[in-house]
Parts: structure tokens; sequence; C-alpha cells
């Protein structure tokens, strides 16, 4: 099965990594650690992606990143004849528009937060008050894609003022925080649900967790992701059943009652909450640290599940193994604030079971650099947690770059 997976960070990386096992990849942009052919064309080039594909002729286009589905990339290779991964810029509303979810989920009947939309930073202010007169907290959302940064957990109505302030007032997170959400902050224990969605059928990959926080003991500012790991031991299987009945069949269905086709992965961001699951967000890509641990588990028929729907058919089941996986990311000194680029990697041999996927490298004159803030995920599988997780934090030594750092707390089960 030829397949071009496009995107360069780790999610792809670990996407590549997975389908080479079943098929012939091909990426773009990709990275220096993927272990296939890259080209140059990068993800916002739609034409150029759209030529590619017609000199490759790939029988199955994976998109990795939010952005060009969000934009349309799924539309423009269908039009064009190739099978796709990843919804159309409709469907992928769900990720770029939170009010557009929102309404979504209140129209399929999706148990979620309490929230309102807003464009005037006063009318978004006098709801957080209101709120918080009630005794609740909230959580202030840039309603756009904001790379998972814009969303702010506000205890005090003084940080809710100043979350509005940045994202409405002061252009913290460009266009999309012109538009805030701001929800009830809900109270429980989280976990990712990835579930591939062909028309108004779905298959849901292993639950997995993932550490949005900067720093140990889930402090810190929010982040694109610090790391991940699975399975869940805590999620009982009720639970996910309850998911998949309360969060991802409802929005499957609504899909299809709208006329929406979907063929992709259908990301549901899982709050417990007095042992109910409630959704706190969609995402229409594969997620980002959480793809890392989750393909770590997963034994053939991947490629296969993937191709059938971006053809629209019928889902065949994926062999699940039963090892626990999990991954750290290294990361640049500074991240999610500013960091350095182009300064020098080494990386060492890793121990049996662990393999490094790279997100923020390139290769300058010969030598891998850093290249974002998110440089690495050192995934690993063993047994049990507690052996993936010290394999894992054995890797993470054989990482040297100026500046990096790494959770030490990945892998312990806390609340995220």
């Amino acid at each position: 099965m030829r397949t071009l997976v496009v995107g360069s960070g780790g999610r792809e990386h670990a996407l590549v990594w997975k389908l080479g096992q079943e098929a012939e990849v091909f990426a773009t942009p990709g990275n220096p650690g993927m272990e296939c052919e890259c080209f140059g064309v990068a993800t916002n080039d739609y034409a150029g992606v759209v030529a590619l594909c017609d000199r490759l002729k790939p029988e199955l286009v994976v998109v990795g990143p939010e952005d060009p589905l969000v934009l349309g990339l799924g539309d423009r290779l269908r039009s064009a004849g190739f099978p796709v991964f990843g919804p159309g810029a409709e469907g992928a509303q769900l990720e770029a528009s939170k009010a557009f979810s929102k309404e979504m989920m209140a129209r399929a009947g999706v148990p979620t937060a309490a929230s309102g939309t807003f464009t005037d930073p006063e009318a978004a202010y006098s709801y957080a008050q209101s709120r918080f007169d009630l005794g609740r907290q909230v959580v202030v959302k840039a309603s756009g894609n904001a790379l998972g940064k814009g969303v702010v957990i506000c205890p005090s109505l003084d940080e809710a003022a100043e979350a509005i302030a940045e994202m409405m007032v002061e252009g913290a997170f460009g266009t999309a925080g012109q538009t805030v959400v701001i929800e009830d902050r809900l109270v429980g224990r989280e976990f990712s649900l990835l579930s591939v969605v062909s028309g108004g059928e779905f298959w849901s990959l292993p639950v997995v967790q993932d550490y949005k926080r900067a720093l140990d003991g889930d402090r810190g500012p929010n982040t694109g992701g610090m790391g991940s790991f699975s399975p869940c031991e805590w999620v009982m299987p009720s639970q996910l059943m309850k998911a998949e009945e309360l969060i991802v069949r409802p929005m499957v269905n609504q899909l299809v009652r709208d006329g929406i086709q979907y063929n992709g992965v259908l990301f549901s961001g899982v709050m417990v909450v007095d042992d109910t699951p409630v959704c706190l967000e969609y995402n229409v890509r594969f997620g980002d640290p959480e793809t890392q641990s989750v393909v770590r588990r997963l034994g053939s028929g991947f490629a296969e599940l993937l191709m059938a729907a971006a053809r629209g058919e019928a889902l065949p089941p994926v062999e699940v193994t039963q090892d626990c996986a999990v991954s750290v990311v290294v990361a640049s000194g500074g991240y999610p604030g500013s960091y350095k680029k182009g300064v020098p990697i080494t990386i060492g041999e890793m121990p049996r079971g662990v393999h490094v996927f790279h997100a923020g490298t390139a290769k300058r004159e010969g030598v891998l650099v850093t290249n974002g803030g998110r440089v690495l995920a050192v995934s690993a599988v063993g047994t049990s947690l507690t052996e993936a997780r010290q394999r894992a934090y054995d890797g993470v030594e054989k990482v040297q770059f100026d500046g990096a750092f790494a959770r030490k707390d990945i892998g312990q089960v806390v609340a995220n």
C-alpha cells in the first residue's frame, strides 16, 4: 500500500513508523528522524501537495496536522481522486471553532460543561462574573485553533478577567482568540479517546492519557503536551463504553444527520465526573503526544484501518497488544515560551523497547539540531507501566542538548 503522510511533527513520525511496518510510506515535509523518503513540500502548500500526489500516486494520504484539514486540504485531495484519511474543512470545524463544537454538542446531546460564547470582552467578563457568583470556577478558551495553548483555567474572577483581556483585547492568540468560550470548570480525571470514523461507523483505539502542563505535578503553563501513557488502568471498561455511547456515537450520528462526510479520527477529550464521562473538546486529528504511545501498543491492521476509513468502508479491527507504553517529551529550555533553535542534539543508543520520535528537529550541515519547542519524544514499551516508564526515562538520559528538559512524572497516574 503506497501511503503519503503529510506533516513534520512527532505525531507524523509515529504514524510513519507504524504505517511503515505494513505499507510503503513517504512523507512531506517530514523530519530527520523519519524512516522513509521525505519531500520538501510544506503542509500549507496545497497545490504542491496535490502535485506531489499526482507524481507518487498514493493509495492513501494521511493528513497529520489540523491546520491543513481546517483549510480544506482533505477536500482538495479527494477532489483530485486520492483517498484521504482526515475530514474535510466542514468537519474540521469541530476543532477549528470551539463555538461550533459546543453548538454541535448541544444538538447532539453530548454531555459537556455549561458555557457561553462571546465576541465582546465586556459581555464575556459579565458572564464569567455570573458563574463565580454561583460558586463556580471557569475555563476561558480561545475559540479558534491556538495549538493547544489557548485554554486558561481560572480559579478566580481576576484570573478570568486577565485571560479574557489577554485573548480578546491584547490579541495573544491572534484571530483564534477574537471569539472566546467560557465554560464551567469541571473536576475529575481526564483521558483521550481516539476513534477512527468512516461515515456513520467508528472504531476506538486504546485509551491514552496525556500531560498538558509544562512542569511536574501538573504545574506551569499549558503546552502542546509533555508526555503520554497507555493503557489507563483507572478507566474501567464500563466508563469507556459510556464514553463511546455518550460522546462518540452521538457526534458521529450528528455529523451524518448534518450531511458532513467524516473520514478520519475523532479525538474526544474526556473527563470522568462522578463516574460519568463528559466531553471537554473534540479534535479532528491524531493527538500529539498521545499517538506516540498509542501506536506502540498496536499490532497488525493499522494501515488497513486507515485505508478503510479513507474509502468510507467498513472498519476492520486492529490488533492491540498487552504492552504498556510511556512517551516522554524532551523540550527546549523556555518552552512553551521563547526558546532557542539550532542547538546541536546528540542521541545515544536507546535501551531495549525504546524508540525516539522526532518533532522539532532539523539537519544543519549534517548536524541534528533543535527546531521547535517540543524536540523529541522518547517512547518505551514494557510488560507493565512501571517497566515502560523506567525504560523511557533511561532513554531520556541518552538525549543531550543545551537547555533540554522533560517532566519527571509521566506515567504516574495523576489527574491532568
